[in-house]
């Protein structure tokens, strides 16, 4: 018998609780990643890092952060970025698939383990 393939858009999203993040009034989120750890240390003695690092997301990258509540999948975060941007979103699988495994790749997000 051959492995289950599980479809990439069942997977559910969640923010790294390890991050805090905030909106603006505009509904911009920041999130801010403290810079931790041994090199981390060398970085912000010898060339001045920061030890706090605030990265702002642009409109539709807030709208998608804001939407992974560890509840819903990222085809229904799909269909709500649609609704939201319309036209001005497509191809939306493409593009949302593609940054979701960005955050993922860089630590930014988890995905809900299944039931």
């Amino acid at each position: 018998m051959g492995r289950k393939k599980k479809n990439y858009l069942d997977f559910i999203p969640v923010c790294n609780p390890d991050y805090t993040w905030d909106a603006d009034k505009k509904g911009i989120v920041t999130v801010h990643v403290v810079n931790k750890g041994f090199y981390n240390r060398i970085a912000q003695k010898l060339f001045h890092r920061p030890l706090v690092s605030h990265i702002a997301l642009d409109e539709y990258g807030s709208f998608v952060w804001r939407q992974m509540d560890g509840r819903k999948s990222i085809y229904d975060i799909s269909k709500q970025v649609t609704e939201k941007f319309g036209k001005e979103a497509e191809p939306v699988i493409e593009r949302l698939t593609a940054y979701i495994r960005i955050l993922y790749q860089n630590k930014f997000i988890g995905y809900v383990k299944d039931k």
